[in-house]
């Protein structure tokens, strides 16, 4: 069975971006070939093969994996280096700040710190879940992540970050509890109390992202109330943010989601609280000087005022971090 390769060199997937190259690679996946079988293959001549495969071979994408003798003649075989490639790459804006690239779950009172963080860093933002967040983070597309994970011990992240970094050093520090809930039209003229209710006759849901901690809660009570998601209409409706959800009910396109209180609140939606949540921050140690900056805000009383300013939000434990 042959192995994918991941790319991170941005030399090697520029060289991939010339149709040509790839053209010559992808038949090197399949079985090993000379430059004469290329050429009739691609219907140029062997010197123009070789040009490109000089290439290939320098950028350590190909190999030569056998000589063949026959009298006179010599026939070199190449091959990839992969039976597949995935290109990997994030092309940052060129700032005299540096770019602090964050990947996990989304946020808030993360948004709310943009404009101190911004001081210091050019922060881009990459919303996708914290599961997905976290294997990002182990793939080195971003600074840190944010995750609010509940394992099966009952415990936020822990067992989840050990399983994916069990060879790296990472910290785990906890950005704040927050309060998730229901997210209901002002009023709750469905009359959603529980989280049953979603499955109610005649009520519309919208879901977050698969991976994102909201839908890994979410699934699992599910499963715990014996509902499956047939039941419920609009189960596969997505909204990638907390924001997104409260929105998609304020202008009417929903009646009901699973959400951050805050976010009910700054979009005027009343709100049924279901549970709270750790949410923590977590890097790869040898990141740690280069975010400082970040941790040292979470130390400060603009920061606790600032997240206390959130709804459904609770700074008890800012900044405090979790042994793993």
């Amino acid at each position: 069975m042959q192995g994918i390769e991941t790319l991170h060199a941005f030399s090697q997937i520029k060289l991939l971006a010339d149709a040509r190259r790839a053209a010559i690679l992808r038949l090197l996946m399949t079985s090993p070939a000379t430059l004469t079988q290329l050429a009739q293959t691609l219907k140029h001549s062997p010197a123009w093969v070789r040009h490109h495969m000089l290439a290939l071979q320098a950028a350590d994408l190909v190999e030569m994996v056998e000589v063949r003798k026959t009298g006179k003649v010599t026939e070199k075989y190449y091959q990839a280096k992969a039976g597949a490639f995935l290109l990997q790459q994030l092309v940052v804006p060129k700032t005299k700040k540096p770019a602090l690239i964050f990947s996990g779950s989304n946020d808030l009172a993360l948004e709310s710190m943009a404009h101190h963080l911004g001081k210091h860093f050019h922060l881009l933002n990459f919303p996708i879940g914290s599961l997905d967040g976290l294997v990002y983070l182990r793939q080195g597309l971003c600074q840190f992540s944010g995750s609010h994970i509940l394992d099966e011990d009952g415990e936020y992240n822990c067992s989840t970050v050990r399983h994916l970094f069990p060879d790296r050093a990472v910290e785990m520090i906890t950005l704040a509890y927050r309060t998730q809930g229901l997210l209901v039209h002002p009023g709750n003229p469905k009359s959603i109390r529980r989280l049953q209710d979603i499955a109610g006759q005649g009520v519309r849901f919208v879901n977050r992202n698969p991976g994102s901690g909201t839908r890994l809660w979410l699934d699992a009570e599910l499963k715990h109330l014996k509902l499956v998601p047939q039941q419920i209409s609009g189960y596969d409706r997505i909204a990638k943010t907390h924001g997104e959800s409260a929105s998609m009910i304020e202008t009417g396109q929903a009646d009901v989601a699973l959400g951050l209180q805050a976010a009910a609140h700054q979009h005027h939606l009343d709100f049924i609280p279901l549970f709270e949540e750790r949410y923590d921050l977590v890097l790869p140690r040898e990141n740690e000087e280069f975010i400082s900056p970040l941790l040292d805000y979470l130390q400060t009383a603009a920061f606790r005022n600032e997240l206390n300013s959130l709804t459904g939000y609770n700074s008890t434990h800012s900044g405090e971090q979790i042994l793993l």
